[in-house]
């Protein structure tokens, strides 16, 4: 967002180690605002392994229990200032760190929804870090019904809402007051799209040499 010419902030928490220097340092060499990434000296920066593969879904290896945007609390969220604030994009990884964590997302969705500030919404699941399947689809779910804009994969939809095709998928949400929906549907076959007004749209795939 920020190289297409947008002024854009990143909220997040991070320790006082090189895992957290370097995403620092990665903000700010990309003209992004790191004034909402706190520092954290008693817990290390989450991390995340992920396998490099030529076709399917990566495995990817989580580290974050115990880190510090797993103590990310709704007092964290005091500092922001909403002046000018038009979009907020949200992924569901947070939603599932700690309950602290849960809490402070939907603080931030709905002082968002107060404000008439836009959200989109990418579920991004990683099963590892729930207790339960049934746990992860209610609670990601749940925050889906905050947003304007829902961005599951394909594979994810089907887990999220138990329905087959990417039309019905993008049904169950918009009962439940989305806007638009963006299924991604894997590999080479592009992207659906269903709005509320009951537009449909297919974008193909941006082929890479």
């Amino acid at each position: 967002m920020a190289r297409l010419g947008n002024d854009v902030s990143y909220i997040s928490k991070v320790g006082v180690d090189p895992f957290g220097k370097c995403i620092c340092n990665f903000l700010k060499a990309n003209g992004i605002h790191d004034d909402y990434v706190w520092t954290d000296d008693d817990h290390m920066t989450g991390f995340q392994m992920k396998e490099k593969v030529l076709e399917g879904d990566p495995t990817v290896a989580n580290i974050r229990k115990h880190t510090a945007f797993s103590h990310f609390r709704p007092a964290d969220l005091s500092g922001i200032d909403w002046t000018g604030v038009d979009h907020l994009h949200v992924t569901g990884i947070p939603l599932a760190l700690s309950e602290s964590c849960r809490e402070t997302i939907y603080t931030l969705m709905m002082r968002a929804h107060g404000k008439g500030v836009r959200i989109s919404f990418d579920p991004n699941l990683r099963p590892m870090l729930w207790k339960s399947q049934e746990i992860m689809a209610r609670v990601i779910n749940d925050a889906a019904q905050y947003a304007d804009i829902v961005m599951p994969g394909l594979n994810e939809g089907r887990i999220l809402t138990g329905m087959d095709n990417e039309k019905d998928i993008a049904g169950y949400y918009l009962q439940r007051g989305v806007q638009t929906v963006v299924i991604k549907m894997g590999g080479s076959h592009g992207t659906y799209i269903r709005t509320a007004d009951d537009q449909e749209y297919r974008v193909p795939s941006y082929h890479v040499d």
